[in-house]
């Protein structure tokens, strides 16, 4: 079932209907394939589905929770690494990546119901957001990792689209 930004919602409900649909198109990606077509780089950079969900797992807790004074679990960021939250590591399972993908998204969406748009935190770089903005980033990041996503399933198995049919 694709999910679909009601026509006529409410601000926060059409954010995050959003943010889901793009949420539900990262799970797609990676449904059906083994861990090694999952890890395998594709690009020069090394870039692999299985990164790009560890990555955009990392940044709902980053963006949601920390920003928002909410509590996460240990995050893979690494000033001296910028691309350590791309990368999953030997002794990481699909499995795990993709428990920290959920884990991740309950505890944003928890954040999201309890913080109101117009709400401040504090994002890593210490400037103050709000709400909505970290929304509207967190739609911009995982739209623009989809896209990285269906080029790099597309290369693994010639599966194509931008949603479920």
């Amino acid at each position: 079932m694709v999910i679909r930004v009601p026509f006529t919602g409410g601000e926060k409900e059409s954010l995050q209907a959003s943010l889901d649909r793009h949420r539900e198109v990262v799970l797609w990606k990676v449904e059906g394939l083994d861990d090694e077509a999952l890890r395998r780089p594709l690009t020069p950079s090394g870039t692999n589905l299985l990164g790009l969900v560890k990555h955009l797992a990392a940044n709902e807790y980053g963006w949601f929770c920390e920003t928002f004074g909410r509590e996460v679990e240990p995050l893979p960021f690494d000033a001296d690494d910028p691309e350590a939250d791309l990368r999953v590591e030997p002794g990481e399972s699909t499995a795990d990546v993709l428990a920290f993908y959920a884990r991740s998204r309950a505890a944003a969406d928890r954040a999201i119901a309890e913080v109101g748009l117009e709400e401040t935190g504090t994002a890593w770089f210490g400037e103050a957001v709000t709400m909505r903005w970290a929304l509207i980033h967190m739609i911009e990041e995982t739209a623009r990792h989809t896209g990285h996503m269906d080029i790099l399933r597309e290369a693994v198995d010639g599966t194509t689209g931008d949603h479920r049919d």
